[in-house]
């Protein structure tokens, strides 16, 4: 049986499930240079993706589109063949506690001049499938309790189990945005007056608040004005939690809460306000998610898994980790929307099937596109160990092989590689990425090897939870530690098949350092490079390794 699971608004994709295995999920952002959190409008772009795998519309069985905003339904304004469209969907939330699983039965979707029926499920469902059937908890027949956290719903934690899921309690009335919207009140992105968020700031502010300390009285005031906005009591905070499908008044709610902030905390500096407000936040999610299990513990599971776009931030993710609330925590590589595509598909799965297990990889994106050397670049075979020797000059490096890898990390596929062993290298890459000084580079390691140079170090594929580095480590990795001593690591066993894995092992044999500096490779605020080619022409490393090819930046330009 053929599914395909269509994400038509931000952080767009189409992903194909044959049989319960994951043929593709294709991310919009990741074809053509396309920005982040590029949204499908144009329906030819399922047509395309279907074709360029050899797949045609007749082929599949059933289509699903992912929810949206909508308390009874979402409507999406879309384009087929050129002639605008409407269609319907699922909501955000679920309306039927007892049925999450409930699919809004839509009709028109017009996919290369047929009309077709489709499905559609809440957005946050979503979510939940797309975490678990991914999960090692799925594959071993486990119940796992799912923590969603999205940008404009609070906290919410469902058990799931393989014939079903239930919702077990919202655990506090604060959306995701807040960590945002924070950034726009205090620090280097503060812009006075505006209640517009920015959905990339979130994660920068992970990166400044190693700047600051958080201090007990900030705390203090975050958690007061927390009771008196949202928590408390009142006909103010009780306004608020009433009014939970207008996305507008939370979001102006929330601005409301940070100005107050502003006010009183107006001595302090924004590196320790921020850092406070990360910590408050952490603990109140922390110290709520206790709660509601000890309210439900007859349900005994002790598997978690974390989805949402809240579920990028590492060092909360971390936080659960290290709570020992749960004996085991997953978070996939795709915790945002980028795996709503997969989820919409696994949810009719689940319907058919109950809540199994996905036969998936990471690296199931979007091919490498064929294209030509550009001028004033040459072209030459380059084998792994060669081009070991280049890293370890100290020269970085555009790695591209394969598939893409899925969600908004640079794994290996698609990645900027250097040697960790320079603080200059951190510098560089910050530079040549147009990103901040304070902005973190990770280190890609193998598995195998990184307890010995990070605490915990435990083995972390997708790039997802915050680790210490060792003191021994911190001298000679100085590109990969950052301001407060921790890194965002990846590991990649040494007996992968991916081509990363086996140039870490050829890069370490050289030096003796198993891992390197790992960032994206892409334009600022773009997705992936989708080729060589549009690597060359950013032009910013001189260096770009493409399947087995090494395209080197020439002095002069080509032009014969």
């Amino acid at each position: 049986m053929l599914i395909c699971g269509i994400k038509l608004t931000h952080d767009g994709a189409v992903a194909l499930v044959e049989d319960g295995k994951l043929v593709f999920c294709i991310e919009q952002e990741k074809r053509n240079n396309n920005p982040r959190y590029q949204a499908i409008d144009n329906l030819d772009a399922i047509v395309e993706a279907l074709e360029e795998h050899g797949f045609s519309i007749g082929d599949v069985d059933q289509f699903v589109i992912d929810g949206w905003d909508g308390e009874v339904e979402s409507q999406f304004q879309v384009i087929s063949e050129g002639a605008p469209i409407t269609l319907s969907g699922g909501p955000y939330i679920e309306r039927w506690p007892e049925d999450p699983l409930r699919p809004h039965d839509g009709s028109g979707l017009a996919l290369g001049g047929t009309i077709l029926p489709y499905k559609s499920f809440p957005h946050v469902i979503s979510h939940v499938v797309s975490a678990y059937c991914t999960s090692p908890f799925a594959e071993a027949e486990e119940p796992s309790f799912c923590l969603v956290w999205d940008g404009c719903i609070f906290p919410r934690l469902y058990y799931v189990e393989q014939k079903g899921v239930r919702l077990v309690e919202c655990l506090f009335p604060m959306i995701g945005h807040a960590y945002a919207i924070a950034g726009h009140h205090f620090g280097p992105y503060r812009k006075p007056g505006s209640e517009s968020w920015d959905l990339g700031v979130a994660g920068k502010l992970m990166a400044y608040i190693a700047l600051g300390t958080a201090r007990e009285n900030i705390v203090d005031v975050f958690r007061e004005l927390y009771e008196e906005h949202f928590s408390g009591e009142n006909p103010l905070a009780a306004s608020y939690r009433e009014d939970i499908h207008n996305v507008e008044a939370l979001l102006a709610r929330v601005h409301d809460y940070f100005s107050a902030g502003a006010f009183r905390l107006q001595n302090e500096c924004a590196e320790d306000v921020l850092a406070s407000f990360h910590i408050f936040l952490e603990r109140l999610l922390v110290g709520e998610l206790a709660t509601v299990l000890q309210a439900h513990s007859q349900l005994g599971a002790r598997n978690l898994c974390i989805a949402g776009g809240c579920g990028l931030n590492i060092k909360w993710n971390s936080a659960l980790r290290a709570s020992g609330l749960f004996e085991s925590v997953w978070v996939p590589p795709f915790p945002n929307d980028s795996g709503s595509a997969i989820g919409a598909a696994c949810c009719a799965l689940a319907v058919d099937r109950g809540l199994v297990s996905l036969d998936w990889s990471v690296y199931s994106g979007p091919k490498l596109r064929n294209s030509a050397i550009p001028r004033g670049w040459k072209a030459a075979p380059c084998t792994l160990a060669e081009l070991a020797g280049i890293l370890a000059s100290n020269e970085p490096v555009v790695f591209l092989v394969g598939r893409a890898e899925l969600g908004p990390r640079a794994l290996g596929g698609r990645s900027i590689l250097a040697a960790a062993t320079s603080l200059w290298m951190k510098d560089h890459l910050n530079e040549v990425k147009f990103r901040e000084y304070f902005r973190p580079v990770a280190p890609i390691c193998l598995e195998d090897r990184a307890q010995k140079i990070f605490t915990p170090g435990t083995p972390d594929p997708y790039m997802l939870f915050d680790h210490t580095t060792r003191p021994e480590w911190r001298e000679r990795i100085p590109a990969v530690v950052h301001l407060d001593g921790t890194a965002r690591l990846q590991t990649v066993s040494r007996h992968s098949d991916h081509e990363v894995s086996k140039l870490l092992v050829e890069y370490e044999s050289l030096t003796g350092i198993p891992l390197l500096c790992n960032t994206s490779a892409n334009y600022n605020g773009r997705g992936f490079f989708p080729d060589a080619a549009a690597a060359c022409e950013w032009g910013q490393v001189g260096y770009v390794w493409c399947d087995g090819l090494l395209l080197t930046k020439t002095s002069e330009p080509d032009l014969s």
